[in-house]
């Protein structure tokens, strides 16, 4: 496979690993958004959340728990970015499931795009709840 995290977790390609265990690995990104920026991803290969198992997913959540309380513990920051991207139109760059921990400062400089709030309509909303509501598995 050409996956460059399958490589990093199959150690043929050299990472600062901080976190592993049987389905998870979590290592330092090497162009990091601040100090302490993390990639945690399924050592068994899937491109988004669609294609992950709920085992390996649930794995993933709890190992992103305990790394950001690690990373509040270890660096202290006034707070932290939970990043986890699925397809190009979401900015997805590598195509294997990933949570970014990206501890935060107060002024820091670090932006992520502000999204401008507007008021829905709420019939729509109810529409669109009904439509998601009756694709959801049991």
């Amino acid at each position: 496979m050409d996956c460059i995290f399958c490589k990093i977790a199959a150690g043929e390609i050299p990472s600062v690993r901080v976190y592993e265990d049987d389905r998870v690995l979590a290592f330092m990104d090497i162009n990091p958004l601040s100090e302490g920026h993390l990639l945690i991803i399924p050592k068994a290969h899937a491109a988004t959340i669609y294609e992950i198992t709920e085992d390996d997913f649930l794995a993933v959540m709890s190992a992103t728990h305990k790394l950001a309380a690690a990373v509040k513990k270890a660096l202290n920051p006034d707070g932290i970015n939970l990043l986890q991207l699925n397809g190009r139109a979401a900015n997805q760059v590598v195509p294997h499931l990933h949570v970014h921990i990206v501890p935060r400062w107060s002024g820091d400089g670090l932006t992520i795009s502000q999204w401008d709030m507007v008021a829905g309509d709420m019939e729509n909303i109810k529409v669109v709840a009904e439509k998601i509501q009756g694709e959801i598995a049991s």
